[in-house]
């Protein structure tokens, strides 16, 4: 068995293309959502991801609004700008790139965020809601893999599905979304007993433990299907590259389907962030949201 490849970025082109259409339905009312990144520091993957960030917001015909602020910044500089975001009517969306400095406490920054403008879908409110099955703001690379999934597989009711890792920003809330679109689900990590038995049973996999190529085909059920969230960069025949947290060629071999790394889960990061400013900007408005680009 050979698996078909999931083209994350081929899909992630379509998100864009639907959230430039509603886009510009809002921008005939008048309305122009609006989407606020704040960088701290001068993290090079940081910088590169910013720029991506507000070359593609402006593309999709929103306004990008660029916060950098020295390495040095205090915790009540950030707070206060937080809370000018929080207040501006022309924002609607409002992202911290993380990681931040270690001066500065990730959790209170976070939490400062107004939910509605909370893009990220990190602030606590926004993780009890998506927890409780209610309206949140869902962050973003778990809302992308559930758009390949379901575009993938359609009805997802029913189907086990095991998502190695346990961070609060793809493992926990992947977790929750699977549970709303009822699959049976277990969240797995390093220390799993028998983990390889247990990816073995699922018929989806979710790999999102930060470990190098750690999912190898012999973890993969015959015909299951591999979403891998993983981001390694690694030297490899004297050139750099970019892995994921699945060995590819292995799991190739076993899986129905598998989304590759590069261009795979990464592209629909970006685009579920401009999604979720559109959904924040049209719920602000009190406005339909836009179907098919939210959970």
């Amino acid at each position: 068995m050979t698996a078909a490849v999931i083209d994350g970025k081929a899909f992630a082109a379509g998100v864009r293309s639907r959230v430039a259409a509603g886009v510009a339905g809002l921008v005939a009312k008048g309305i122009t959502p609006g989407l606020a990144v704040v960088l701290v520091g001068e993290d090079p993957a940081s910088q590169v991801y910013v720029r991506s960030k507000g070359k593609m917001t402006v593309e999709v015909g929103m306004n990008s609004f660029e916060h950098k602020l020295d390495a040095s910044v205090s915790q009540d500089e950030l707070l206060a700008l937080i809370a000018e975001l929080n207040a501006d009517p022309a924002v609607h969306g409002i992202l911290v790139q993380l990681p931040l400095p270690g001066h500065l406490e990730e959790a209170a920054v976070i939490n400062a965020i107004d939910p509605a403008k909370d893009v990220d879908g990190f602030h606590i409110s926004n993780v009890g809601l998506l927890a409780t099955g209610q309206k949140s703001m869902v962050p973003c690379t778990p809302l992308g893999c559930l758009m390949l999934l379901r575009d993938r597989l359609g009805d997802l009711s029913g189907l086990n599905a095991v998502v190695v890792g346990r961070s609060n920003i793809v493992g926990k809330p992947m977790a929750q979304l699977l549970l709303g679109d009822s699959c049976t689900v277990t969240i797995a990590h390093s220390r799993t007993k028998d983990l390889k038995e247990v990816c073995k049973r699922a018929d989806i996999l979710v790999a999102a433990v930060g470990r190098l190529e750690m999912i190898t085909g012999d973890y993969v059920k015959p015909g299951a299907t591999v979403i891998d969230v993983g981001i390694n960069r690694i030297e490899r025949d004297g050139k750099q590259k970019l892995v994921g947290d699945v060995d590819y060629a292995s799991a190739a071999e076993v899986a129905g389907a598998i989304t590759p790394v590069p261009g795979g889960v990464g592209p629909m990061t970006i685009a579920c962030l401009l999604a979720n400013t559109l959904t924040a900007c049209c719920r602000a408005n009190g406005l339909p949201e836009p179907e098919g680009l939210t959970a």
